[in-house]
């Protein structure tokens, strides 16, 4: 596996090997040991999830307030972009964010650590999404910063339209008003 740091240390593209001929193709899509001593410390994964989009949808910038979720993400069919926004305010990154293409076709991966909001707007005509997230799912301490907060500055791919929002993604308020961490 290649470890691709990005312009926030906390953050971190995997690029796995891929062995292909032309009978398909194999990876290793996870290796704690190799994680851990990219990430530098210890988390149990404890959750897997998946999930199917159409073009346009845009999910994000949810973040857990309590029982905080590192997600390690990648998309097995389609195309996202893929985006992190740091939210502690005791970090030289606050309000920074960084934006990454994955696809089924390139197999990149990305760790989003707790403290993190995270979003992603499927650039494909659907794309399939698998996170593996270090704490279980909780919707009480659930929180949604705008997509679109000009605070955060997020230069999302031009779709030729409006993306397409949940309810709860339309209500999201911005990084000044939002619950955050320390």
């Amino acid at each position: 596996m290649k470890i691709i740091p990005t312009s926030i240390p906390d953050v971190l593209v995997i690029e796995p090997k891929v062995f292909g001929d032309d009978r398909g193709f194999f990876f290793e899509s996870f290796n704690r040991k190799v994680f851990e001593q990219a990430v530098g410390q210890h988390f149990d994964f404890v959750q897997d999830n998946h999930s199917k989009s159409i073009k346009g949808v845009l999910r994000g910038l949810h973040y857990q307030i309590e029982q905080a979720q590192g997600k390690l993400v990648r998309v097995v069919a389609g195309e996202v972009f893929d985006v992190a926004v740091d939210i502690r305010h005791s970090s030289p990154t606050f309000g920074q964010w960084v934006g990454e293409y994955i696809s089924g076709e390139n197999k990149k991966q990305m760790w989003v650590p707790p403290g993190f909001a995270h979003g992603f707007l499927v650039l494909s005509e659907t794309a399939e999404f698998l996170y593996k997230t270090t704490d279980f799912y909780a919707p009480a301490h659930e929180r949604c910063i705008s997509w679109n907060d000009h605070a955060i500055g997020i230069h999302w791919p031009d779709i030729g339209t409006t993306p397409l929002l949940s309810m709860k993604d339309q209500q999201g308020l911005s990084i000044h008003q939002a619950e955050l961490f320390t």
